[in-house]
């Protein structure tokens, strides 16, 4: 009977508008974020100086092109985007995008971003639904017909995305650090007490605790919010002030405005149809509307998005598989909507040590390695062995063909004192990444 009646409301026809807003705002979004890309210098930074990149298990094929390549991903990126807000070869650019930035996104876990991998997830699913048959230049083009309706399913794909995020995020947050003890913003929050008006009481341990407890609440009902009809506004207006506020206090670029724009594709669709409307009347966009009966998706295509969400929903307990404290050795924590939960810092001193004469050779990691990928090996473990096996091919073809190379590195997390991250006996370059091994050289928390 409840099958029944899901299934009942997933294909229950609905207006097409909120698809086509919701085109319309990922559109607008990806083309600023990827000009900001582009203006700040991050192509140059992140995809053409690095001496060395660091792939994710699986990807270790995946290699930047060279500078004049990568503008023209980066500019391809921005025409897709572009064709995606107008509506223009609508197929094509979806598919164009989601190849463009899942590449480069997988070329180097250095820059690995939680909405990163969002924003690829909502690329992908755009591109199996409808939106770009209304409103949109190829039904100019083509002298196609706008649809006036479709199956709710295809609204509620990017919903139940949406939904995912913010769920399991929250359930990422039910953890002793963040609500015990209130880790990190307990550390975090102080750092801002010059702002006008709030500063002093970012001082105050009640708000990082306030804080804690808010966002996991915030993030583990708020879909539950967005959903029913009767509260979606409130919601929304949470949405509003949260993400206000992490824009405010952390450094984490578009994403707060990302999210902001685009959970509107819960509102009515009253909402979605006076602003198609609007638009429609702006730019004297007409066509004769009409509902098409044969735009739902494959079955197989259906079965292929069940199997996409519950891996996802799998995807946040991997953990549970790998030894040791989740936040201390990493593994398992990458996909799985794990959000500012830690702060994590530490040294790692390289040495590249001849196996017969012990003789050592400290590295420089300035020498190899940007100021983002030094942070981020000193307490990364997978990254760590990327490294080293760098450094070992680096020394084998300076001559120096019997290496090992070890690691002495110390960490602090969530406030700790600084402690023992690695054995410093093993040679990381014959160690693996494979997600199926425990990387039990990593000391106990």
């Amino acid at each position: 009977m409840v099958i029944e009646k899901i299934k009942k409301y997933l294909t229950s026809q609905v207006s097409i508008a909120p698809l086509v807003i919701f085109r319309i705002a990922f559109g607008i979004l990806m083309s600023a974020s990827i000009i900001r890309f582009i203006y700040m210098g991050w192509v140059e930074k992140m995809y053409i100086l690095p001496k060395v990149y660091f792939p994710f298990f699986g990807f270790e094929w995946i290699k930047p092109l060279p500078a004049l390549g990568m503008y023209i991903v980066f500019g391809l990126l921005l025409i897709t985007a572009l064709f995606i807000l107008i509506g223009f070869l609508y197929r094509i650019s979806t598919i164009s995008f989601f190849l463009l930035f899942t590449y480069v996104e997988l070329i180097d876990k250095t820059n690995y971003l939680n909405h990163y991998y969002f924003i690829s997830l909502i690329s992908l699913i755009l591109i199996f639904l409808p939106a770009g048959k209304a409103f949109s230049l190829d039904n100019k083009v083509f002298k196609r017909n706008d649809i006036k309706s479709t199956y709710r399913y295809f609204i509620f794909l990017p919903q139940l995305q949406m939904f995912t995020l913010y769920f399991f995020a929250g359930v990422a947050k039910i953890n002793y650090d963040w609500l015990i003890e209130a880790q990190p913003l307990k550390i975090w929050l102080p750092a801002y007490s010059h702002f006008p008006f709030i500063g002093s009481l970012l001082e105050k341990t009640w708000i990082a605790y306030f804080f804690c407890w808010f966002g996991c609440i915030y993030d583990l009902c708020i879909g539950f919010l967005l959903f029913n009809k009767r509260t979606v506004y409130f919601a929304y207006f949470l949405v509003i002030v949260f993400h206000m506020a992490t824009s405010l206090l952390f450094n984490i670029g578009m994403f707060p405005y990302i999210m902001m724009t685009i959970t509107i594709i819960f509102f009515k669709e009253k909402f979605h149809i006076a602003i198609l409307n609007f638009l429609e009347k702006i730019t004297n966009y007409s066509t004769t509307n009409r509902i098409e009966k044969n735009n739902s998706l494959h079955p197989i295509i259906k079965y292929a998005f069940i199997v996409f969400f519950v891996v996802q929903f799998l995807m946040p307990f991997r953990y549970a598989l790998y030894d040791g404290k989740l936040f201390w050795t990493e593994q398992g924590y990458r996909f799985s909507w794990r959000v500012m939960l830690m702060e994590k810092a530490g040294t790692a001193f390289f040495f590249v040590e001849d196996k017969k004469s012990g003789k050592r050779i400290e590295i420089d990691n300035k020498d190899y390695l940007t100021y983002m990928q030094e942070k981020m090996v000193s307490t990364q473990p997978d990254m760590m062995i990327d490294y080293a096996k760098f450094l070992k091919e680096e020394y084998n073809k300076k001559g120096l063909s019997d290496i090992q190379v070890k690691v002495q590195s110390y960490v602090t997390l969530n406030g700790s004192g600084t402690r023992e991250f690695i054995d410093p006996t093993v040679d990381l370059s014959l160690e693996t990444n494979n997600i199926f091994k425990n990387k039990n050289w990593i000391r106990s928390y």
